[in-house]
């Protein structure tokens, strides 16, 4: 009999709560599209302009490399899932506290992780209200135009609603519909750089900056890129969703939808992010949809899209966080679980979020300096070092442009 939880604490009443709130009844093609909406957000809109400070060749190799040892990551993740018999590590804590000590573990690993659910969720409140804007002035030319602050505020209000929902199983459809529409716009992007072709005098020199700049620039692409291998942050969350026996453990299933997050991840970033940078060489933005106009009602279908999927992917990311703060306010708060509870840590962690977002709307800069100090650590554990110099440099790459950018940005317009 496989158990529910590694640790003796989860029998506890107040943990009681928390862990039978999630049923293991999902199947592997659950795994996929959890995986996809985690893994394909944001970022991959990204890739072009990433791919306009690292060159043709050094940027192919890095998104190709990158894949690959993801991949071996998400493989390694699946199986230490149930490395010890008898046990299911269902959280990054539970396995670090395996691996390192119940004291030291969670010290190590609830850091990272956490940086890695926050930062996307950051970002994601950014990309929503961004893309929200986009398609309202495409959709109605005619409108009032809203100020960028308010299209994120309002698309932070609708987290306040789905944060409510109790665990993975119950946005399993909204996961399904944004692993949909990651799928579409990524499509859209690609297709629309390839009928749109080469703008007038397209370049594909490395961008004309100072050494400095340009350093930094390199730096915070290489976190833009990790940022858009993510998934691996929640990857024990969604395996702890699939039931296990000794016959037939966890790990097949959920390695079997890994495969198929993977095929769609590929068939997703590699073209949008040589097409659209074919297409725009170095003068390609930061989200590459904003680099298209026309046809005008297929941009703005594309950028609906956007703020659909990563309605989704907020939510994913969100989840474990949600169960953590609760966890913690029961065992150290003294909280009672139930609604009361679930309403005000969720909203509470929701309201930080959007508050973050809106003052530090800065898109690619937020790639790259959350891409770099949460995820290569966490994506590149096939080769430590990788990830600890990808963690270094694009962190500060990300940071130092974040101070550049602010320096000339009136917040909250």
């Amino acid at each position: 009999m496989v158990s529910t939880s590694p640790t003796k604490e989860v029998a506890n009443s107040d943990g009681k709560w928390i862990e039978e709130d999630t049923s293991r009844r999902a199947k592997w093609w659950y795994s996929t599209f959890h995986s996809v909406t985690a893994m394909i957000g944001a970022g991959v809109l990204s890739l072009p302009y990433a791919m306009a400070y690292l060159g043709w060749g050094p940027g192919t190799l890095v998104l190709a490399i990158s894949w690959c040892m993801t991949l071996n990551t998400m493989w390694q993740m699946i199986q230490l899932h149930e490395c010890v018999p008898g046990t299911r590590f269902d959280r990054y804590i539970d396995l670090g506290r395996h691996a390192f000590g119940p004291k030291l573990g969670p010290w190590i690993v609830l850091p990272q992780q956490l940086i890695v659910q926050v930062g996307c969720d950051i970002v994601y409140m950014v990309t929503g209200g961004k893309c929200l804007k986009k398609f309202m002035e495409m959709a109605c030319t005619n409108c009032t135009q809203l100020k960028q602050s308010y299209w994120i505020l309002i698309f932070g209000g609708i987290h306040f609603f789905l944060s409510q929902l109790p665990n993975f199983n119950s946005v399993a459809g909204v996961s399904l519909a944004a692993a949909v529409m990651s799928l579409s716009y990524s499509t859209i992007a690609w297709v629309g750089c390839l009928a749109r072709g080469q703008i007038d005098n397209v370049s594909y020199a490395y961008k004309k900056t100072s050494s400095a700049d340009y350093m930094f620039r390199v730096f915070n692409a290489l976190g833009q890129i990790s940022f858009a291998f993510a998934g691996h942050a929640v990857a024990l969350e969604i395996q702890a969703t699939i039931p296990s026996t000794p016959e037939r453990p966890s790990k097949e299933p959920m390695w079997k939808g890994a495969l198929g997050a993977y095929f769609i991840n590929a068939i997703c970033y590699f073209p949008v992010a040589l097409i659209g940078y074919w297409a725009f060489g170095q003068d390609v933005d930061d989200n590459v949809l904003m680099n298209l106009k026309k046809p005008a009602w297929l941009i703005a279908s594309a950028n609906l899209m956007v703020v659909i999927h990563v309605i989704g992917s907020y939510q994913v990311y969100a989840m474990p966080v949600f169960a953590l703060l609760e966890r913690m306010m029961v065992k150290k708060m003294n909280f009672s679980p139930g609604i009361a509870l679930r309403l005000i840590a969720r909203s509470s962690y929701v309201a930080f979020t959007l508050f973050v977002g809106v003052t530090f709307p800065f898109f690619g800069d937020l790639l790259g300096f959350f891409g770099g100090f949460g995820f290569a650590p966490t994506s590149y554990f096939s080769c430590i070092f990788v990830g600890v110099f990808i963690m270094l440099a694009s962190t500060i790459g990300g940071f130092r442009n974040i101070i550049a950018d602010a320096s000339t940005y009136s917040f909250y317009t």
